[in-house]
């Protein structure tokens, strides 16, 4: 791609590659149908029904102009704030309005003028269907290398989510930087991206359709790990996995061996340095998910069963909107009380999204969880 650059207001600098992607997503798609792979489309996993109800509610232009590679769905979201990366139509930001109720609010943000125009059309007309007084749903145009830039404060938000957009950015690091600055201390990067098997050689990251599919720009899986740790989060805690499949022959043989899968990460802004494993026990408080409360890939939490977590994990549920969730005891308890060991530490989406596929649908539901009855975020 070409290296010139135009510099847009605030003094972010708008590289050749925005440009491409604002035209990608703003004039050459009219609908998902227009994409050549599966990358930015949402794998066909069971939607609760509570999750199912608010995309019903969401306008049907809306819902077309919709490009993602996941359901970007965190639990406990009731009087949240929360920013979406990459807003785009407006779809999920709609969707999650009725989850973090009137005393909660998404923020969106998109640099692409067309995408914007479309998603702040049907603010009132949302704001009338959910019953709402006044709009919990607001619209920013700007970059998510530049999110105070932007606008948006430090420290401001209690959940950030992204929908198969961080790879459509050429400096990934920036947007991982600048989502640490405006979350609060405890909050969560919750996203879905396209990562790939390996570094990418510079032919296909010069490639602008495969740059528009969300795959000339995925991360090798592995570099996540290293820039989350340099940026301030948590480990990377992988929730689910899928493969992605590309039905053009061209761009199959422009990608040669890589392989690609969609995969939702959960990043944390905790304090570090606990590194010793504690056991927790899931109090049940989560509505909908009372019983069992699917974490990650690696922890499901069963109401009142003891479980050894690792340190990290530990001060997430201890420092997290999810510290009323769970009764924390010290390192040394007793140990025949605990039902379930730590997990082994990394996981490889590569090797857990075909043991998924054959698990079949419901293995991992992506964050498709519920709200508590009481306000989560405070």
């Amino acid at each position: 791609m070409a290296e010139e650059n135009r510099s847009c207001a605030k003094g972010f600098v708008d590289s050749s590659i925005h440009v491409d992607v604002k035209d990608y997503y703003g004039k050459r798609l009219k609908s998902s149908a227009d994409l050549k792979s599966n990358a930015c489309v949402a794998p066909a996993q069971p939607i609760p029904a509570f999750i199912r109800q608010a995309l019903k509610k969401v306008h049907p232009e809306v819902t077309a102009r919709y490009y993602g590679c996941g359901l970007v769905v965190p639990e406990c979201l009731e009087g949240c704030r929360i920013l979406d990366l990459g807003s785009g139509s407006g779809r999920d930001c709609y969707m999650l309005s009725q989850l973090v109720g009137e005393k909660g609010h998404v923020t969106g943000v998109d640099m692409t003028e067309d995408q914007l125009a479309l998603a702040g059309t049907y603010i009132d007309y949302h704001m009338k269907k959910f019953s709402y007084k006044k709009p919990n749903v607001s619209f920013v145009q700007g970059y998510i290398e530049a999110l105070t830039e932007a606008g948006l404060e430090k420290s401001s938000f209690d959940i950030i989510i992204s929908n198969c957009v961080v790879n459509l950015s050429p400096d990934k690091k920036r947007v991982l930087a600048e989502a640490y600055s405006v979350l609060k201390d405890g909050g969560e990067l919750y996203f879905s991206d396209v990562y790939s098997s390996g570094r990418l050689t510079e032919e296909i990251k010069n490639h602008k359709v495969l740059w528009g599919e969300c795959l000339g720009g995925a991360l090798w899986w592995k570099d996540l790990l290293q820039l989350a740790e340099e940026v301030g989060f948590s480990t990377p805690r992988l929730v689910t996995a899928n493969i992605i499949t590309v039905d053009n022959k061209e761009l199959q043989d422009a990608l040669g061996d890589f392989k690609f899968v969609s995969v939702t990460y959960r990043l944390f802004k905790v304090p570090k340095g606990n590194t010793k494993p504690c056991q927790v026990i899931y109090n049940g408080s989560v509505t909908g998910v009372e019983d069992t409360f699917q974490f990650d890939c690696q922890y499901t939490f069963k109401v009142n069963e003891v479980v050894e977590v690792d340190g990290e994990l530990a001060s997430i549920l201890t420092h997290s909107r999810f510290r009323e969730d769970f009764t924390i005891q010290p390192p040394g308890g007793p140990s025949e009380s605990c039902g379930v060991k730590p997990k082994p530490g990394i996981v490889d989406p590569f090797e857990l999204a075909p043991q998924l596929e054959k698990q079949g649908p419901g293995s991992a539901t992506g964050g498709c969880c519920s709200t508590r009855s009481a306000t989560c975020c405070k």
